[in-house]
């Protein structure tokens, strides 16, 4: 069990290295579109970009974890690899397709004051949906095998290829055009376009991305084994809905907040504020992604071992206290955190504390949910998922009128908790898992006790003191559970480098 969970430690590390330094790297853009434009503006690009979460679950329909599934069940790898994959390529060119045909039509609907330019960004957040799904089959064929590091420079490839066209377009080209030169980077600025030259690099770096993935492409046969395919879509539909379901919960709220709030172009600014306040909770954020592009394969190759309920539990357990450790970190630290967003956009820094204890309750639903995705049961996914669901519309529609985001933040905590507890519930109920609930619970109440004394202080003048007085309370966490982890954690590397000794 013990060299499972080093593994997986490892592979978490890799994977983070290929999440945590691109989405740096796109957190690093944040100070450029905040300060280089307004709210209304930016909350463009979070509307659009919560539009592109919805398609990617339409152009991948659960295609991806139903390929970890069949794969770890069928000896002919390479005839799952291959169905999946045709299948995403021929419905994602379909979609686009359709999309497309209706750009301007959509961007009509969407009611966003003053731009013209809209039916472009439109189609350009299309074709990065469909590249997402083209090589959503390639990359996790990357991680089945156990090849996190090659997954990792290519997904940190697209990014600094995205981050370095995003300050072409928007640094060095807007700046050529600001002075009025009359050199070539001048001429690829358009002042009207402004924040969607954020889409088109993105665009451009995913298809550098499909380029150097054409490794993956190359033994391809453009055949389908329609019996696996139907077998393959039957595991996939109750992913679907959890994605539809998924994307409420994550995203909806950018969306709404224009549909609640009467004023247009005041709903506009509260959705740029939001959407660059949700950006400083991206430490919390990039962790989970790293864990769960480690922990999915990790779950499934551990399944069929004995020991395999006590590696879930220990594996939760250690993923909170290290969440718990990012929540103070981030909390405690906003007086310079908040410095990466422009001044226009603090007025929402009181919903970070609550958006990370809600990342950290969905990052607990991710652990959770390994129950029904080992037995087959996605449907129980579904119904937890639409159960989040229910409570994030009910909550923004109730709330958002009188309180905007604010409402919106609490909607996405209530809605994780929900899932959270429901979750466990049903798992203890078809998959009993003896997680350690009395650590969990001590950790969690240490965390938040020493965030709520920080707050008898939060309104101290002098902020150098502040923050030397909040990391003194981060550094005796870390304190506490060195005195009260080492040990275990010792002897988790003990029995590493003890092959026969296979206790924990």
């Amino acid at each position: 069990m013990a060299s499972g969970i080093k593994k997986l430690a490892g592979q978490t590390v890799i994977y983070g290295l290929g999440t945590i330094v691109p989405r740096f790297l796109n957190y690093l853009l944040t100070p450029l579109l905040t300060y280089g434009f307004t709210a209304a503006e930016y909350g463009i690009n979070s509307e659009l970009y919560a539009y592109i979460s919805f398609l990617n679950v339409i152009f991948t329909y659960g295609m991806e974890t139903t390929f970890f599934n069949f794969s770890s069940k069928l000896e002919n790898k390479q005839e799952v690899y291959n169905t999946a994959l045709i299948s995403l390529i021929l419905s994602s060119v379909f979609f686009s397709l359709l999309f497309l045909i209706f750009a301007g039509s959509i961007a009509e609907g969407l009611s966003t004051p003053n731009s013209i330019y809209l039916p472009q960004f439109i189609i350009w957040s299309v074709l990065i949906v469909a590249s997402d799904a083209i090589t959503a089959i390639p990359f996790a064929k990357l991680r089945l095998e156990n090849n996190a590091l090659k997954f990792s420079v290519l997904k940190l490839s697209n990014v600094i290829i995205n981050f370095g066209l995003t300050i072409f377009f928007l640094k060095v080209c807007k700046s050529s055009y600001d002075n009025n030169e009359t050199n070539f980077m001048a001429s690829l600025y358009n002042p009207e376009i402004g924040i969607g030259y954020a889409f088109l690099a993105n665009l451009l770096a995913n298809c550098f991305t499909l380029i150097l993935l054409s490794k993956q492409f190359a033994g391809l046969k453009f055949t389908l084994n329609i019996e696996l395919l139907k077998k393959m879509l039957l595991y996939a539909w109750p992913l679907i809905i959890l994605g539809f379901a998924g994307m409420i919960n994550e995203t909806l709220d950018r969306i709404i907040l224009k549909k609640l709030i009467v004023d247009k172009s005041e709903a506009q600014i509260a959705q740029g504020v939001y959407g660059a306040c949700y950006k400083i909770a991206i430490l919390m954020t990039i962790f989970i992604q790293a864990f769960r592009f480690a922990a999915e394969p990790f779950f499934f190759n551990k399944a069929k071992e004995k020991d395999s309920t006590k590696s879930y539990a220990l594996v939760m357990k250690y993923f909170i206290i290290f969440c718990l450790f990012l929540f103070l970190a981030t909390t405690l630290n906003l007086d310079w955190i908040k410095l990466f967003i422009g001044p226009n956009f603090r007025s929402g820094l009181n919903v970070v504390p609550i958006l990370l204890m809600a990342n950290l309750c969905l990052g607990v639903v991710y652990n959770l949910a390994i129950w029904y995705k080992l037995n087959g049961q996605t449907k129980y996914g579904a119904i937890i998922a639409i159960v989040g669901a229910i409570i994030t519309i009910v909550v923004n529609v109730i709330f958002v009128p009188h309180y905007s985001y604010v409402a919106s933040a609490w909607a996405t905590l209530a809605a994780y908790s929900g899932m959270m507890v429901l979750s466990y519930v049903l798992g203890q109920k078809y998959f009993p898992i003896k997680y350690n609930i009395k650590a969990i619970l001590v950790y969690t109440v240490i965390a938040l006790g020493f965030y709520f004394i920080s707050l008898t202080f939060s309104n101290m003048e002098n902020i150098v003191l502040k923050v030397i007085l909040n990391n003194l309370f981060v550094a005796f966490f870390v304190f506490i559970l060195y005195k009260l982890e080492f040990s275990n954690i010792k002897k988790l590397t003990q029995n590493v480098s003890t092959p026969n000794n296979q206790s924990s």
